[in-house]
């Protein structure tokens, strides 16, 4: 399956400022959250999905990569890029977003022991 364009996963345009991309990461993560719509897979990867475009839209020299080569320019052999890390890597990306600390009430934190708990279980 062909990745979907991070402007398109974000809902922003190519002219966007790096603060309505950021903003618009804010909003597609939180309702997505994995608090927040427990066992929902579909939600959880598009959570995920976010942080990857997220990773890279918000990198002002990820973004002028992808804005010139797509996705190829993260593609195998082309260097690294996306979002290969795991879920603390996430967590880490709302840190820097909503004032790192605690997150938002302690809910990222909260959402880390329980990604943490179910990939314990799932091995």
């Amino acid at each position: 399956m062909a990745k979907r364009d991070y402007y398109d996963v974000l809902g922003v345009n190519k002219n966007s400022s790096q603060d309505e991309i950021k903003k618009a990461y804010r909003k597609v993560a939180l309702k997505n959250h994995p608090d927040r719509n427990p066992d929902d897979k579909k939600a959880e990867d598009r959570f995920k999905e976010a942080a990857e475009a997220y990773d890279i839209l918000g990198n002002e020299e990820k973004r002028r990569k992808y804005d010139q080569f797509g996705h190829q320019a993260f593609g195998a052999g082309a260097g690294g890029g996306g979002f290969h890390g795991n879920m603390n890597d996430i967590f880490d990306m709302f840190g820097d977003i909503f004032g790192g600390g605690g997150g938002f009430g302690g809910l990222a934190v909260e959402a880390h022991v329980s990604v943490k708990q179910k990939a314990l279980t799932s091995e």
